[in-house]
């Protein structure tokens, strides 16, 4: 009985984990930095296809827009990767 309350308990851990914790990659500096989501979401890894260059979201493709969008929302707005 306590073996499955403790499986039972680290799998729920987990998926709390992966749906709270993420990894942002900085979009000047080449460093990687786990951080708190505001809102629970399974994506785990975020980026900034634009990242210092020039480009606007209007240039990048369909799924570049996404991830810029998500990267805005999750690190930019909450004054990550400064």
């Amino acid at each position: 009985m306590k073996k499955i309350a403790f499986i039972s308990t680290a799998i729920v851990l987990v998926i709390l984990g992966r749906l709270w914790l993420g990894v942002y990659h900085h979009d000047e500096f080449a460093e990687t930095h786990l951080f708190i989501k505001h809102r629970p979401t399974w994506k785990w890894t975020f980026y900034s296809p634009i990242g210092m260059s020039d480009k606007k979201v209007e240039d990048l493709s369909i799924e570049q827009k996404k991830e810029q969008l998500l990267f805005e929302e999750f690190i930019s707005s909450k004054g990550m990767s400064k």
